[in-house]
């Protein structure tokens, strides 16, 4: 939704992207708060807490050695010391936010999968899903930037909207809250969604990848500039950038006109070298 061209550089070219220190430090911060649960209520702590940090950064960089060029160039170590500064200021602004000796998560960091009766699979992975005595569900997401303005709610909230989705198809139980934490705002957006509300995103998910499908065949990948393109990693063969998109790696046919594609929806068959999901972020 944010580049169709970004999606065919990401999922179909494959091209490698550079790590960046804050989406890192999001991993970092994720696997504190995931690991801080091991310990029994009364030791959640900040202290605690802020503690795992360098253990679990050490962890990082053994599974993805790559991660150390973000700091090859730091020769004193300063940077790395205010990045990591810099992360244990967001873990201890979690706890004025919830109370950790209050919770005990159903579950941490779940992978999800769903398929849909038109053959689309979902699936993503659930930073913690609560459990209330009385049964009712609510899906939590920590985001470590600030929250967004009242205008850009919405496109916060359809990545919840998507879990609710997933869990709802797989368990027959429609969430009864969707909280999204901002560690880099302290603040916390709240949403209790209804059926109607997962049957528009399951509606909305259909026609997206009915675009996706399209593209792929037709090889139609167009950018869609913004202000995060100034971010981006493949300026260098964007066209809205003066470059040339490698060559296209899957075979092609002409697009088919409107009318023919007009309210159909085929199911999704996995094809060589197509993409066959749409997880979430």
């Amino acid at each position: 939704m944010q580049c169709p061209l970004l999606y065919r550089f990401r999922v179909i070219d494959k091209l490698p992207e550079k790590p960046s220190e804050a989406a890192t430090r999001g991993t970092l911060v994720h696997a504190v708060l995931e690991r801080l649960f091991d310990n029994p209520a009364v030791e959640r702590t900040a202290g605690r807490a802020t503690a795992l940090i360098p253990g679990q950064w050490d962890r990082l960089l053994e599974s993805k050695p790559e991660l150390s060029e973000l700091f090859a160039k730091d020769a004193g170590g300063e940077r790395l010391a205010r990045w990591l500064s810099e992360a244990e200021s967001l873990v201890e602004r979690w706890f004025s936010l919830e109370d950790p000796t209050r919770l005990e998560p159903a579950e941490r960091e779940l992978f999800v999968e769903t398929e849909l009766e038109s053959g689309l699979r979902l699936r993503g992975v659930i930073d913690r899903i609560d459990v209330a005595p009385t049964g009712e569900v609510r899906i939590v997401d920590y985001k470590t930037g600030k929250a967004p303005r009242p205008e850009y709610a919405e496109g916060a909230l359809f990545q919840m909207k998507f879990y609710a989705l997933v869990i709802w198809r797989l368990k027959g139980v429609v969430p009864r809250r969707l909280q999204l934490v901002y560690l880099g705002s302290g603040d916390i957006m709240t949403y209790d969604p209804v059926v109607a509300d997962l049957e528009r995103v399951e509606r909305k998910l259909l026609a997206l990848w009915d675009a996706i499908r399209q593209a792929t065949e037709t090889g139609e990948w167009r950018p869609r500039p913004t202000k995060l393109c100034g971010w981006c990693d493949h300026q260098s063969v964007c066209p809205e950038f003066g470059g040339t998109p490698p060559v296209y790696p899957l075979s092609v046919r002409p697009a088919e006109s409107e009318q023919d594609v007009q309210g159909r929806m085929d199911p999704v068959h996995a094809e060589a070298g197509r993409p066959v999901a749409l997880e979430g972020p």
